[in-house]
């Protein structure tokens, strides 16, 4: 498994370049971001050197479209999807995820049609230029109930809808967090396919009630109570031999330097994969 980091935990960057210094500095060896935004700050020739340099892969992107809201603004950015699709590749990248909110405004079997759809119509596009799609369960139980009307929010029915979706490149993004809040164990990992995980995402909870664990309320990896060290015995388990990349979402900003809150992930990582008896 290849440790990823990304700007998530790291408080206020002065750029993307930034980011790729502190994952070589510390030992990670990939990164999480967007490939064209990286292209514009550097240039093409020399966002490969940065990158090469750092001893750093781009791990993957966030989808930049919005398929939740309306047709109008879903046609909007697919029109630009290429161009994402396109750096990334000349980068290296080909992973690209989305989360799935666990609830919505909109009647819920409608919003699925049309989702499904939409989704769709990204991985085909992804698909020819070589890129996965990972499709992120959100587990929170304060954001089942934000919206008027569930939807999805367990593995399993993020797995029903891969299938639904049908497209060979899509697959899940396995966030630690989720994992724990909707109470999923080692063995849940161990049932799927490696085939199945496209990204994974390593944070950690507060010692609160499950039921009280917020979105934007993640500890540092080894600093809180979420078992990783099953967790990722379960990935080296099934095979996973991806990027697992950091993702601290806090109310407000971390206290600390960008090196130094990059340090504290490298140690973080270093515990728990020592937990998990994984080499670095």
């Amino acid at each position: 498994m290849l440790r990823g980091l990304s700007k998530a935990g790291l408080g206020t960057l002065g750029s993307l370049r930034e980011l790729v210094e502190l994952a070589g500095r510390h030992g990670f060896r990939s990164v999480e971001l967007d490939p064209l935004a990286l292209m514009e700050e550097c240039g093409e020739e020399e966002a490969k050197q940065l990158l090469q340099k750092n001893g750093a892969v781009l791990a993957s992107f966030g989808l930049p479209v919005e398929w939740r809201t309306t047709e109008e603004k879903f046609l909007e950015d697919m029109e630009k999807l290429a161009a994402y699709a396109a750096a990334a590749k000349t980068l290296g990248c080909t992973s690209c995820c989305t989360y799935i909110l666990p609830s919505t405004d909109e009647k819920a079997a409608h919003f699925m049609a049309v989702a499904t759809r939409r989704l769709r119509e990204c991985a085909v596009l992804l698909a020819e230029y070589g890129i996965s799609l990972g499709l992120e369960f959100v587990g929170p139980h304060h954001l089942r109930t934000r919206w008027a009307n569930p939807f999805i929010w367990t593995m399993d029915e993020t797995l029903d809808w891969i299938d639904a979706i049908g497209e060979p490149n899509v697959g899940l993004l396995l966030d630690s967090y989720h994992w724990y809040t909707t109470g999923l164990g080692a063995a849940d990992i161990e049932r799927l396919l490696r085939s199945q995980i496209v990204h994974v995402h390593l944070n950690d909870a507060p010692e609160v009630p499950v039921e009280e664990a917020l979105d934007n309320g993640r500890v540092y990896p080894g600093e809180g109570v979420i078992d990783l060290a099953s967790f990722l015995r379960a990935l080296e388990h099934i095979g996973y031999d991806g990027h697992v990349c950091q993702e601290i979402l806090s109310s407000s900003p971390p206290a600390g330097t960008p090196d130094e809150l990059a340090k504290r992930s490298q140690e973080g990582f270093d515990k728990v994969f020592a937990a998990a008896g994984l080499n670095a």
